[in-house]
Parts: C-alpha cells; structure tokens; sequence
C-alpha cells in the first residue's frame, strides 16, 4: 500500500493535475476570503465550509486518473497478475488522493495566518470546520475514485465524478422534488387525501436530508462537533471505497 501511495502522490507533481488542482483551489478559497475580508466580516471556519461546495470541480480533477490511465495504459494487468491486495491498491490510491488535499488546505492554513496578522482572532469553529472539510474530502475522493474504476477514459471518469458528488449536493432539491411528483400522481391516481400526501412528502424530505452530508455538517462551523455526522461521513466513503475495490476484483476474476 506504502509503494502505491508514494507512486500516486509524486505522480500529481509529475504531471498537471496537481499544480491545476491548486491553482483552481487557490483561486476560489481565496475568492471567499477575500470577499469576506473586504465586508469586514472575516470569518475562516465559515470559508472552509463554504469549500465544501468546490470540491464537485475538484475532485474529479484528482480523482479522475487514478484507475482510469492504468486501464489506458495497460498497467492495470499488474493489480491482477500478482499477489498484491486489491484493497491495498484502492486504500493506497486514496490515501494519495487525500494527501493532496492535505496539500490544498495550505491555501486556508494562510488564510489564517493573514486573518491573525490584521484581527489577531480565530473563531472557535476552525477546528470543527477543518474536521468537516475532511471527512467531507474522504468521502467525495471515494465517489470519484469508484468514478475512476469502472471506465478507462479519464474525462468519462470526471463526467461521472462530477455527477454522482452534484446528485449529492442536490439531494434536498431531489427530495421535494420526488415528493411534489409522488404527491401529485397520487392526488390523481389514488384520490389520497391532502393530508396523507403532505406527511408522505415531509418524510420523503426528510430521508433525503437524513443522507445529506452538507446539512449533518453544517453546524461545524459554530463549534458544535457531532461524532454521528463524522461517523456518516467515514462509513459512506469506507462504503465506497468496497465498491472500487468489488470492481476491481471482478476484473481480476475475469482476467483468471
């Protein structure tokens, strides 16, 4: 696992994708800050929150090439044809993944040098907000790197990446949106009362926000740490990661 880590982390520095990475990442967190330094209402914990919603573009920029251009190149037949453990191989391409995001949160680590330089204050959410940004990172890695396992073409893979993390993102809106739908083909289908159709819809809602991790993590920012949204956020992405890892044993099946 060691050996895939080092050989996935020098290979971002190796090409663009981590200088794009950084460059982009750099840009829209200092976009934030800036825009909250100029209203005189900087605030870092509520920044890294905010990142949270970059990482849609960010990600699939990671994560894209991670299996997808051992399949074009044809290296994947090592994973296969050796005795190496395949969830070795997934943990160690994440794990490289994560640690360039390691990298990228140098640019709020600045931030919060520059913020002490002229305020002299840190507000007590940064460590909660660093925690969410994270375990959130953790799991849309884990989305992107399932992206990247099953398709050899690495703009597919972002495609993909991309999608699945946005689908996340949205679930609210999908939510009352499945909910208005099913409300009113019952209304006309079925004759179901108003009420019955308006409890459906608010329990509909609800277990859409129940697997949204923005709204479980939101309240990071405040200072208030919940061990249950940390937890929902590590299991998903440990989730996704069996996925990559089932894909990839599929094919060692097939390749026997």
């Amino acid at each position: 696992m060691l050996a895939i880590f080092k050989r996935e982390f020098l290979s971002y520095f190796k090409s663009p994708v981590a200088y794009i990475a950084f460059a982009l990442f750099s840009f829209l967190s200092g976009f934030v800050f800036v825009t909250n330094f100029s209203n005189g209402a900087v605030n870092i914990s509520s920044e890294i929150i905010s990142l949270r919603g970059f990482f849609v573009i960010v990600v699939p920029i990671i994560t894209m090439g991670l299996f997808a251009e051992d399949k074009k190149r044809g290296t994947d037949i090592i994973y296969y044809t050796t005795p190496i453990s395949l969830f070795s191989v997934v943990l160690g391409k994440f794990l490289a993944a994560f640690a360039l995001f390691g990298v990228l949160y140098l640019n709020v680590v600045i931030h919060i040098f520059v913020t002490l330089g002229f305020d002299g204050t840190i507000d007590y959410g940064v460590l909660g907000s660093t925690i969410v940004f994270f375990v959130m990172a953790a799991l849309f890695i884990a989305i992107g790197l399932l992206a990247s396992a099953i398709t050899d073409n690495q703009i597919v893979a972002a495609i993909l990446s991309f999608v699945m993390i946005m689908v996340v993102q949205l679930l609210p809106t999908i939510g009352q949106f499945v909910a208005t739908v099913l409300s009113s083909l019952l209304n006309v289908i079925a004759n179901v009362s108003a009420s019955e159709t308006s409890e459906m819809s608010k329990n509909i809602v609800a277990a859409f926000t129940w697997l949204n991790p923005f709204d479980r993590t939101n309240d990071f920012k405040y200072g208030v740490f919940s061990l249950v949204a940390v937890i929902f956020c590590v299991s998903f992405a440990a989730f996704f990661l069996f996925l990559s890892y089932r894909v990839l044993e599929k094919k060692r099946w097939s390749q026997s």
